[in-house]
């Protein structure tokens, strides 16, 4: 693991965090101001944190009564100097009050991260689900593991 890979893991550390407590300042902090996020849901784009912080408003809104846990598995990590790369599958799962799984989907993540302002900041971010060839739906649950 190169030097800038461990500050790196500690931004998907701060984005489940940030999800967790609901945190859209700690949320969008992780963002540089001209990201631009391909999303899975709802528009084609997201072209800069103000239209994305609309968007994540929109969620942790939508969940108020329940808490979100974010889980990433198969993560693979590389960074240089200058840029990063970082690829997960991320389960978001709702969780009741008392503790109980709602619902979960997962989606398939990838970021590209550039040092701003003495942190790793995501520029770019993508998110997809794969598409069944028969019924043309996007697939929100991995069967197996990668």
């Amino acid at each position: 693991m190169s030097k800038a890979e461990g500050p790196v893991m500690q931004v998907l550390e701060a984005y489940k965090a940030a999800v967790h407590a609901k945190d859209v300042d700690a949320f969008m902090s992780l963002y540089t101001e001209d990201a631009r996020v391909f999303d899975a849901w709802d528009k084609w784009s997201y072209e800069g944190t103000a239209a994305w912080r609309k968007m994540i408003e929109q969620w942790f809104a939508a969940h108020n009564t329940e808490r979100l846990r974010v889980s990433m598995d198969a993560v693979q990590a590389t960074a240089g100097p200058t840029l990063a790369v970082v690829s997960a599958i991320v389960t978001y799962t709702g969780v009741s009050a008392e503790g109980e799984e709602l619902r979960a989907v997962q989606n398939r993540l990838s970021w590209a991260l550039k040092p701003e302002g003495g942190a790793w900041k995501i520029f770019h971010e993508h998110t997809s689900a794969p598409i069944g060839f028969n019924d043309l739906k996007a697939i929100l649950r991995r069967d197996k593991a990668i």
